[in-house]
C-alpha cells in the first residue's frame, strides 16, 4: 500500500539516540522496538508500559518528513493502545503536557479499531497538520481495559523532506 502513494517507512530517518518513552517498563522498551530502523517482526520484542496503561513515545528523526501515517500493532487486545494524541515538534513533553490537551493544540486525536491494531493497518493523518515534522510524541491515553499497553510493531510512513539533511550530529544542549 505505501508504495502507491510514494510513502515509505520513515524509521531510517530515526535519530536513535534521542528516542525516549516515558512510563515504559524496563525490558520492553522504545528504543529495543525500534532498533533495526524497521517495522517490528519479532513476537519477543515489543513495547509495554510499566505503571499504568499510559505511555508518552518520543520519536525524533535526523530530518525533516511529512507523516502520512502510522501504524500501531498489538498482539493483544486488551493492552492494544485506544486513545492516541499525536504532538510534534515539541522540545520535550510530559504527561502534564499531554493528558488534558485538545487540538489543535494536539496536532490530532482518534481513537484506534480493533482491525487496525490486530491487523496493523495504516492510520491515515490529517496530513496538511504533519508537512514539516522533526518530532513525533505519540501519547496511548488509554488502551482496551488492561493495566498496561503493549505495542507490537510502530511504523511511521510518509516521505522525507526534498533539501534537508540529517541533523542528528547536532546535539541538544540542556538548559
Amino acid at each position: 500500500m505505501p508504495e502507491e502513494t510514494g510513502d515509505k517507512s520513515l524509521l531510517e530517518f530515526l535519530d536513535t539516540p534521542q528516542l525516549n518513552c516515558l512510563n515504559e517498563e524496563g525490558e520492553h522498551t522504545l528504543k529495543a522496538l525500534l532498533s533495526s530502523k524497521s517495522k517490528n517482526t519479532s513476537s519477543s520484542t515489543y513495547l509495554l508500559s510499566d505503571a499504568d496503561e499510559q505511555l508518552l513515545l518520543n520519536i525524533p528523526f535526523n530530518q525533516t518528513v511529512r507523516v502520512r501515517s502510522i501504524v500501531i500493532q498489538s498482539s493483544n487486545l486488551e493492552q492494544a493502545p485506544k486513545t492516541i494524541k499525536l504532538f510534534i515538534n515539541k522540545e520535550s513533553l510530559g504527561f502534564e503536557d499531554v493528558e488534558d490537551a485538545t487540538e489543535p493544540e494536539a496536532a490530532q486525536i482518534f481513537e484506534l479499531t480493533e482491525e487496525q491494531v490486530e491487523e496493523g493497518k495504516p492510520i491515515s493523518l490529517r496530513f496538511v497538520r504533519f508537512q514539516t515534522v522533526n518530532s513525533l510524541h505519540i501519547f496511548v491515553a488509554t488502551n482496551g481495559g488492561d493495566d498496561v499497553t503493549r505495542i507490537d510493531a510502530l511504523d511511521i510512513l510518509g516521505v522525507p523532506v526534498a533539501g534537508t539533511r540529517d541533523l542528528s550530529g547536532l546535539k541538544k544542549t540542556e538548559e
